[in-house]
């Protein structure tokens, strides 16, 4: 008899009652995530006072693009969305790599001061200097207003750090001794036999710091007064806190156009609908490329310690 009978025959109506309830609660828990996400698609494509008059449900009862083409020609909001990928994109692989060769050299234990390193990586989880002390680092290293202050400050994670050294020290050692004896030195090894077999780990990490990097805005408010460097996920957030599409607190072009052409239907509430569509729509194409190695690289990387 195979196992798949015998899994069908094991099964009592006690089981059957807990598959059906737990399938009822992650239905349940599905549609609450997504609906919000499907929510604001729907308001997206629907006229902005059209839908101010509320009822929206399911689909738009007035199908528009008006609300994307005002997202595309603010050029502010087009800067950001460049500057943002390039972020994602240095950022990311910049902070791959460096902390694949920090937890590479932490993961041998005859390194000389490895125990002080690692507790040094440890203390950094828990404590900090605060944020005036860190301003005034940033300021010090002139960072500020640069486009490095999103890649250098980002380029390792302790808690990275940690998941790289555990799934290499499970590595089996006889990888590099045989490495060695052919003549291959501590590069030679890490590029040609450790990073290509480390792909679940480094793919882990690589969707870790880009989901980081593409909503990070903190440190666009905070450390870059140059509109040109301003990332999208600022730019959504100015969006989100303005109070109408009227309002040019922020300088922003898109308020400013849409305050003086009162005759167009978008509003400000379809207006951040739309932003937050175009925002959060590439980072979710991006998952399906990196799922498969998403669980095995959390697995692999947290059995030891």
């Amino acid at each position: 008899m195979s196992a798949k009978n015998i899994n069908k025959i094991r099964k009592t109506k006690e089981d059957w009652a807990v598959d059906i309830v737990v399938y009822i609660i992650m239905a349940v828990v599905f549609l609450a995530c997504l609906y919000p996400f499907y929510y604001s698609l729907v308001i997206s494509f629907n006229e902005g006072i059209d839908a101010s008059r509320g009822g929206i449900f399911f689909w738009p009862r007035k199908f528009t693009l008006e609300n994307y083409q005002a997202v595309f020609k603010d050029e502010n909001l087009l800067k950001a969305y460049g500057v943002t990928i390039s972020r994602t994109l240095i950022g990311t692989v910049s902070s791959v790599l460096f902390t694949a060769l920090f937890s590479y050299a932490l993961a041998h234990k005859n390194l000389m001061g490895r125990r002080f390193y690692t507790m040094l990586l440890i203390i950094s989880m828990y404590f900090g200097g605060g944020l005036i002390p860190y301003f005034i680092l940033i300021k010090k290293i002139y960072l500020m207003n640069t486009f490095w202050v999103y890649i250098i400050p980002s380029l390792l994670s302790a808690f990275n750090a940690i998941i790289m050294m555990n799934f290499f020290r499970e590595l089996p050692a006889e990888l590099e001794e045989s490495a060695k004896i052919d003549g291959a030195n501590d590069v030679m090894i890490f590029f040609r036999i450790i990073f290509p077999i480390s792909k679940p780990v480094l793919a882990t990490i690589a969707l870790f710091n880009g989901v980081g990097h593409w909503n990070a805005w903190f440190d666009s408010a905070y450390y870059v007064t140059d509109k040109s460097l301003k990332t999208v996920a600022f730019r959504l957030m100015e969006l989100v806190n303005q109070a109408n599409l009227t309002s040019v607190s922020g300088a922003d072009a898109l308020s400013q156009r849409a305050g003086t052409m009162a005759a167009q239907t978008f509003t400000a509430e379809t207006i951040r609908m739309a932003t937050m569509i175009v925002v959060v729509v590439p980072i979710i194409l991006v998952y399906p490329f990196l799922q498969k190695y998403f669980v095995k690289g959390i697995m692999i990387g947290s059995v030891k310690g």
